[in-house]
């Protein structure tokens, strides 16, 4: 399978072709057989440098993006930017410039600005992979998604994903309906009508004010965080309020297919958007998702440094 990603920064995933997606699945599967042996330690990335740089808060991306580079051979060091001269007021381009100096490969970027990420690869040589811009993107979370769906199910063409919860300020919903109806799935959001972005409605995605409608059905439940810090807007009325009308709980969930499965990125406010006895419950690949993230980042950071070979 021809490999487009070679030598290419990770921005977004609308610019992904299908077949690209589908490179980025099926390289990941093996590297998922690295996780799981005993000697967790290939040579494809031997005496490449990659750097983790994070603005924002980070355990599940920082953590599985420093282990992917790891595992692959890479030296991988990662930016505290509270201790780092960020806090003195030094730019980010200046801060890019700085390590592009170092002479990293590639530079793992998390920056509350949308569009950061974006720029970072336009003032710097190194490979850009975008850990998350703002409100913007997150495309190895969407990978991610459609890796654990497509393990799970066997399939993504035709399947009916109900992506519930803040949507209007989730990068994850949005690189999620981008992946998802490239590969032919029927995409249904729902949430509040102030959490509901009117620009997702778009050929494959339907959007539902009413939770029971776009579950029903459904093939996977896709919970994502309520965002408690945006709260003081006033975008819905209580966490209370919210988790009666809006949150999965096993009643809901009664209304999807038996074997229907729960995803969430995380981390997850329990008991407001999904109960406490889902996380753990036979239908539920939040745990898994968090190995298939490892397994997903190897593979794109082996395709963009190595080319996959």
């Amino acid at each position: 399978m021809e490999n487009n990603l070679f030598g290419k920064s990770i921005i977004g995933i609308e610019n992904f072709s299908p077949e690209d997606i589908r490179l980025v699945l099926k390289t990941a599967a093996e590297m998922k057989k690295i996780i799981r042996g005993k000697v967790k330690k290939l040579t494809n990335l031997k005496g490449r440098a990659i750097i983790n740089l994070f603005y924002e808060p980070s355990t599940r991306t920082r953590t599985s993006f420093e282990l992917a580079g790891k595992y692959l051979g890479a030296d991988v060091v990662s930016i505290n930017t509270g201790t780092s001269s960020i806090v003195k007021g030094e730019s980010l381009r200046d801060t890019l410039r700085t390590v592009e100096a170092m002479g990293v490969d590639a530079v793992v970027m998390r920056h509350k600005a949308e569009g950061a990420a974006d720029y970072a690869s336009k003032v710097v040589k190194p490979i850009i992979i975008n850990a998350g811009d703002g409100a913007h993107a997150h495309p190895s979370q969407a990978l991610l998604d459609l890796f654990t769906i497509n393990r799970a199910k066997g399939r993504l063409a035709g399947l009916k994903v109900a992506i519930v919860g803040d949507i209007l300020h989730s990068r994850v919903a949005r690189s999620d309906v981008f992946a998802m109806t490239k590969m032919g799935m029927d995409v249904h959001l729902a949430g509040p009508k102030t959490l509901l972005p009117r620009f997702f409605e778009f050929d494959g995605v339907t959007v539902h004010e009413n939770i029971e409608d776009a579950i029903k059905n459904a093939d996977v439940v896709n919970v994502l965080r309520i965002q408690l810090e945006r709260q003081q807007a006033g975008l819905f009325p209580s966490p209370r309020e919210y988790a009666r009308i809006f949150g999965i709980n096993e009643k809901r969930l009664r209304l999807a297919k038996d074997d229907v499965l729960i995803l969430h990125p995380g981390p997850q406010n329990k008991g407001l958007e999904i109960s406490n006895d889902l996380t753990y419950c036979e239908n539920s690949a939040i745990h898994d998702q968090v190995q298939n993230g490892v397994a997903v980042r190897m593979a794109l950071l082996d395709l963009t440094l190595n080319g996959g070979e």
